[in-house]
């Protein structure tokens, strides 16, 4: 696989065949990856998967048009047709008055930080053949389980790489390794599956071999003979590996291009106590290993650490440079971009801070509600803030979890349920967006 340095060379190669053939400006996006994958299921192999591809991805500027191209073909005869391909393309587009390349002055200048995301190990395809199946087996050892879907171990490498043609050039390495498992319960109809999985940028840092298949097979067995649940009103806790979809919902509302296109329930609330005012919300680019940490956004510009909602409130969009100048205000350092096609606008790692009780004393006064543990479809309207999933999880009796509940639906409006949200202490940090518990009570229940 090429390097961080011959990938930027590439950019550099093609950006000059686009200004020679007459564009005005340029920027281009050249990427490497590789991976391996193996699955099995009840103790034997079932699949190893191995995949590589590199590709480079070409802007171009005429005047305010633009026109984006890609390819995998890095012959200087192909790159050469490549930017005359798009340079014939731009000329018929539309003009657009906030297309170009971000702010010359605020491009990142200088080294760009460490972020330590690359592990110099690699595990042979029998390593990781030995994960899958240690992972499994711990997951089939729990009492109550009786099949499963399968045990994976994977490793990645990938490299980026940007350069722009006023003056930009930067690229880094990344790696990620994965263990996941899933498990049922059950015989029959009365059946319940259930997983777990973990992605760290370093092997060390993922958990004990074992606890991934013990936990999906723990949650199987957990789900067994589900029960209804009554409509009604009543409060709903997230648990942590959905509660960060709340969040996700939050970052596309204040996503720039969403608010330049007016589909955003957020406008006109950047002023208003959304949260309460001991939530904060906080972007970190720069965390060592982050799964989304980088050192520079896809236009070239520098990241930086940023509360996204500080005492309970809004700090302001999240911009990449043609949202801004439609905005008329800064760009953020938060482009991102594919191969191809201008730049959307993407958050790096996100958490919520943890909040003071603890998960049980989060419960503990609930006389009757439920803890969603999985949500289901894609119910949310951007543009209103309508909220309305279908859920799985756990009825709340007296303080205490008790049977296990499917096939309701929760449903409010995110306006509301920001300003009702309840953090528990319980943050732990290895997710993309990493959340403690959370309730908000309130909701209304679509069940039996």
């Amino acid at each position: 696989m090429i390097t961080s340095s011959e990938a930027q060379d590439r950019c550099a190669q093609i950006i000059d065949l686009a200004i020679q053939a007459g564009a005005d400006a340029a920027d281009a996006v050249a990427s490497a990856s590789s991976s391996e994958n193996v699955s099995v299921r009840l103790g034997k192999l079932e699949e190893v998967e191995r995949s590589e591809g590199e590709e480079i991805g070409l802007r171009l500027f005429v005047g305010q048009r633009s026109a984006s191209v890609s390819t995998s073909d890095f012959s200087k005869a192909s790159l050469q047709e490549m930017a005359e391909r798009a340079i014939a393309m731009a000329r018929l587009a539309p003009e657009d008055e906030y297309s170009g390349l971000a702010p010359q002055d605020r491009l990142l200048t200088g080294a760009a930080p460490d972020l330590d995301l690359s592990d110099a190990s690699e595990p042979t395809p029998s390593q990781l053949k030995d994960l899958a199946l240690v992972t499994e087996d711990a997951g089939r050892a729990v009492s109550g389980v009786t099949n499963s879907g399968g045990g994976s171990a994977s490793f990645g490498r990938s490299v980026v790489a940007l350069a722009t043609s006023h003056g930009f050039s930067g690229g880094y390495e990344a790696t990620h390794s994965s263990l996941s498992a899933s498990l049922i319960a059950g015989e029959g109809e009365t059946m319940q599956r259930d997983y777990d999985f973990r992605t760290a940028r370093h092997a060390a840092d993922l958990p004990q071999v074992g606890t991934i298949g013990q936990t999906a097979g723990e949650r199987a067995v957990a789900r067994l003979n589900p029960a209804g649940l009554p409509s009604g009103t009543m409060p709903v806790v997230f648990d942590p590996r959905v509660g960060g979809s709340l969040i996700g919902h939050l970052l596309g509302a204040i996503s720039g291009a969403a608010v330049a296109r007016k589909s955003s329930f957020m406008i006109g609330r950047l002023e208003d106590a959304i949260f309460g005012e001991n939530i904060r919300i906080c972007d970190e680019p720069h965390r060592q290993r982050g799964l989304r940490s980088k050192p520079f956004d896809a236009e070239g510009l520098p990241t930086s650490a940023r509360d996204i909602v500080a005492v309970g409130r809004v700090t302001g969009w999240l911009l990449n440079s043609a949202s801004a100048r439609h905005l008329g205000l800064a760009p953020t350092g938060h482009a991102a971009r594919s191969g191809s096609g201008s730049p959307g606008i993407s958050a790096s790692n996100v958490h919520m801070c943890a909040g003071t009780c603890s998960r049980d004393d989060l419960i503990g006064d609930i006389q009757d509600g439920v803890l969603v543990t999985e949500l289901i479809g894609q119910g949310v309207n951007g543009i209103t803030g309508d909220y309305s999933r279908g859920a799985s999880g756990f009825r709340i009796r007296g303080g205490k979890l008790a049977e296990p509940v499917s096939e309701f639906t929760i449903a409010g409006n995110l306006i509301d349920m920001f300003a009702a949200l309840i953090p528990a202490d319980d943050l732990e940090m290895y997710r993309a967006i990493n959340v403690p518990t959370l309730r908000v009570d309130g909701m209304t229940i679509a069940g039996e």
